[in-house]
């Protein structure tokens, strides 16, 4: 492939080595075989050597996420399954409740006749399995490097990189989180729709097995979500209007446990530990243009959700598949990477189902949050008649478990 006399030309560069960067990296590997793809991997944080197995030190304050049965059939898909449960805790039930209100919605893995519902799994073991399976792959990394401008050219898009490097990439796929300014630097403007909320994450210990049943609480501070973890160790979320969580962040170890057991109840246990705690302010955004010529957002750079469903990753996961897929049918019938009508198509297959997502986790932000007596007796009633109505009950776990758009 001809290069210019500074910049080296590539078919397709991948801007942020996180979670989905890798899982992309990792899913084009048989595309990269097949049409002698040249594919470079821009990560702004240091890596850990990709050449040795990966080690897990367990860490109580490591942050995790949960993922759906859909997106480990798409991690087994890609290899990396096997490796990535050792460190997986399984959710065998979904318990979702109202406090202060009768009635309960409980999903559970056998009412689809599987393990489970999904896992909940730590962040960095997650990126350490996806970064050693890339080690067998020839990806040219850029690692730790900036993007510190982009633009399009003829030939798709001009990267200058902070360790010097010039990249040309027919296709760049921005997934870098969206923090990095490069949707700016392009003009793709952001619909913001913010919660005025703020999600208070940390890890709790309980004093009763788990069992693996994960917890969505609503409240009328906001809900409340516990996925299990390995041993009696739980991840919270807990959403707050914005800048009462402050409060609630400089509270002794003791009076914290004592308020969150307030808020939650006693259907966990009684809650004997927390970790540190993180404050997140909580807005949706969505990408007005996640595609454009030679050019693709994904993940949280394409969309930013409220954590109540748990969705965010696995909904970035399936947009990962997806561009694979349409990507693999465009090169076979002759088209470049970055060929405009390939990512059409690939818009065309996200938006039904990122809008799905976003409607759901919306909307039940939306319903819980509204506090009229009237309307909490009918959601109390609509959580029993949910529980009691077996095939609706077994809809809503396949759609939970990412296995149903």
């Amino acid at each position: 492939m001809a290069t210019p006399e500074k910049a080296v030309t590539h078919d397709i560069v991948i801007v942020g080595g996180g979670l989905v960067g890798a899982s992309l990296g990792c899913a084009l590997a048989p595309l990269i075989e097949r049409h002698g793809l040249r594919v470079a991997v821009i990560e702004a944080a240091p890596l850990p050597s990709m050449e040795t197995p990966p080690t897990w030190q367990p860490s109580f304050d490591a942050r995790a996420s949960a993922i759906a049965e859909g997106s480990a059939q798409r991690f087994r898909h890609l290899g990396v399954w096997e490796t990535m449960r050792q460190e997986a805790a399984p959710i065998k039930r979904i318990h979702i409740s109202e406090r202060g209100r009768l009635g309960a919605t409980r999903l559970s893995a056998s009412d689809v006749g599987i393990e489970a519902l999904g896992y909940v799994i730590p962040n960095a073991w997650m990126g350490r399995v996806l970064h050693h399976h890339l080690a067998g792959s020839p990806l040219e990394w850029h690692c730790p490097a900036r993007v510190e401008t982009i633009a399009p050219v003829a030939e798709g898009h001009r990267l200058l990189l902070s360790d010097g490097s010039e990249l040309t990439g027919a296709l760049t796929v921005v997934a870098d989180g969206g923090r990095s300014g490069l949707k700016e630097q392009l003009g793709i403007e952001s619909a913001h729709a913010p919660y005025e909320q703020t999600a208070l994450i940390a890890n709790v210990s309980v004093s009763q097995p788990h069992q693996g049943v994960a917890y969505e609480r609503f409240t009328r501070e906001g809900p409340i979500a516990l996925l299990p973890l390995p041993g009696n160790a739980m991840e919270l979320v807990w959403t707050h209007p914005a800048g009462a969580e402050k409060a609630r962040m400089a509270l002794s170890e003791r009076d914290f446990l004592l308020a969150l057991q307030a808020a939650f109840g006693d259907r966990a246990g009684r809650f004997t530990h927390v970790g540190s705690r993180y404050a997140y302010p909580l807005t949706l955004t969505t990408a007005k243009e996640p595609v454009r010529p030679g050019l693709a957002v994904l993940g949280n750079a394409a969309h930013a959700l409220h954590p109540v469903a748990g969705q965010g990753f696995n909904l970035a996961l399936r947009g990962v598949m997806d561009l694979v897929d349409t990507l693999s049918v465009s090169l076979a019938a002759g088209q470049p990477p970055g060929a405009m009508a390939m990512l059409k198509d690939f818009e065309r297959c996200r938006e039904r189902d990122r809008a799905n997502v976003i409607r759901f986790s919306d909307g039940l932000v939306k319903l819980f949050g509204i506090d009229v007596p009237l309307l909490g007796h009918a959601r109390a009633a609509g959580l029993i008649g949910l529980n009691l109505a077996g095939p609706l009950r077994r809809s809503l776990a396949r759609r939970a478990m990412g296995i149903e758009r």
